[in-house]
């Protein structure tokens, strides 16, 4: 037992400690084998833009120097890109950091915290070190049930999270699901609609959180430039939000809280339109293979929105996780049966199929 039990808050305890994607070093460390593959984290394949990289060149020599902490520079050009005035933009080391922030403002010891069952794991996190009390609604068919989630709504409840799309399962709401949530939901509840993703979303019923923000005053938007803009490394993500809630956020946000580095390559990857496109045609051509070479092998699948594919072996995710280690490919596996595999490139997407074929040799049909 910690000897610091009766030290800490109680509800620190309720907590199981978030579990990231295995690094390329460590498995190149431990299995002795190069060439890793990693496709457990949701990282762009084809990594960051050169417009970013260029610019990090330049700026390197400035480190010695502690960063803008307002982000000037990169809030002018994304109030600009986003069409919303500047007071409505924050900026957090990564959106992870406000999600935290956000409910350690708004929810007191005691109050729900709603999200998914099957949604990101750091939400119940961030809600135990508020002292808050999580309250999973239960997918439908890997969906967010807003029926559901309307269900349980209450004068308890605090704070939402909505995943859109939804990590791990790569599934929408569509924009009636979201717009009969918020018709349903208390104005003095905060609503948090993560898009992660959003930018991998080819789709019209999939709503721009962005877009409601006027009708809504209390949704927050959460977006980054980990995923689609291939920054993670640098742990850069943003909120948009009205500028009451704004306000209060940067009233607890930590100073100089997003690196010099971070805000230049952000603002840098947000002009290279090329990049994007790039990025989106191999995740098109790269969903197409997986979804065609899954099924051969009789894998099920959720049909995704996002750069990665929820998958369901017949046989425990972790035992596969394990064998597909040793021949190279890195995935990240979940509860019981089922994995979250990140869209690669072309020659990634291979090896993973060509490992899956050593490793699941006794799969039964799918079911979709």
């Amino acid at each position: 037992m910690n000897k610091f039990v009766d030290v800490a808050k109680k509800s620190i305890f309720n907590i199981t400690p978030y579990v990231p994607g295995k690094p390329i070093e460590e498995v190149e460390r431990e299995y002795k084998i190069k060439n890793i593959v990693k496709l457990a984290s949701n990282e762009n394949p084809l990594g960051p833009s050169k417009f970013a990289l260029n610019i990090l060149k330049k700026k390197l020599k400035n480190i010695n120097l502690y960063p803008d902490s307002s982000a000037y520079y990169l809030k002018k050009s994304l109030s600009k890109y986003l069409k919303v005035s500047k007071d409505m933009l924050v900026f957090g080391n990564g959106s992870n950091e406000l999600e935290q922030l956000i409910v350690e403002i708004f929810v007191n010891p005691g109050e729900e915290v709603l999200f998914s069952e099957l949604s990101f794991v750091v939400y119940p996190i961030v809600t135990h070190i508020a002292g808050g009390i999580p309250v999973q609604v239960p997918h439908k068919n890997f969906k967010h049930d807003i029926d559901g989630f309307i269900s349980r709504l209450s004068n308890k409840t605090k704070l939402v999270f909505l995943c859109n799309p939804n990590n791990p399962t790569g599934t929408i709401l569509t924009k009636d699901e979201f717009e009969k949530f918020m018709r349903n939901v208390n104005s003095r509840t905060i609503v948090v609609l993560d898009e992660a993703y959003f930018e991998y979303v080819r789709c019209k019923d999939c709503p721009d959180g962005i877009k409601y923000l006027k009708t809504y005053s209390n949704l927050i938007v959460l977006r980054t430039f980990s995923k689609i803009y291939g920054l993670a490394g640098l742990r850069i993500g943003y909120g948009v939000a009205d500028k009451d809630i704004v306000d209060l956020i940067e009233r607890v946000r930590p100073p100089f809280n997003v690196n010099m580095l971070a805000q230049y390559a952000a603002e840098a990857a947000l002009k290279d339109k090329t990049h994007i496109n790039k990025t989106l045609k191999t995740n098109e051509q790269g969903k197409i293979f997986l979804y065609k070479e899954l099924k051969k092998l009789n894998i099920d699948f959720i049909k995704t929105y996002a750069n990665f594919i929820f998958v369901k072996f017949n046989s425990d995710s972790k035992s596969i996780f394990e064998k597909l280690l040793r021949k190279g490919v890195i995935i990240r596996p979940f509860g019981g049966n089922f994995a979250r595999i990140t869209i690669g490139k072309l020659k990634d997407n291979i090896k993973l199929i060509k490992a899956l074929k050593n490793v699941v040799k006794y799969q039964m049909p799918a079911v979709n």
